[in-house]
């Protein structure tokens, strides 16, 4: 799986460029806030890629080092799949039962 390019991370607090800027911490944040759509865009792909690397067989653990996140948020992200009724079979094993349900 591809991902995009990581955001750099930040080495100054919001206060300290509000301070060294003289805003306000809030104009801050408004002006380094990602967009909305691109967020949701990219929260939307985390959440397909979790799905599939979870029906290739691979582990809770595995897929949050595979994304470099957390494994609570893989636990959490699979529990709403779930609950919205995706189909989350692994591959592996759906190719087993047929194999048992035609022999």
């Amino acid at each position: 799986m591809t991902q995009g390019p990581r955001r750099e991370r930040r080495t100054a607090t919001v206060r300290e460029l509000a301070d060294r800027f003289g805003v306000s911490p809030r104009t801050v944040r408004s002006m380094i806030a990602e967009e909305r759509a691109a967020y949701e865009g990219r929260s939307q792909q985390r959440r397909d890629q979790i799905v599939e690397l979870h029906r290739q067989g691979l582990k809770g653990y595995e897929i949050a080092r595979e994304l470099k996140v957390s494994s609570g948020l893989v636990s959490t992200r699979l529990k709403e799949a779930r609950s919205a009724g995706v189909d989350l079979t692994r591959y592996a094993a759906a190719g087993e039962a047929q194999e048992q349900s035609q022999a």
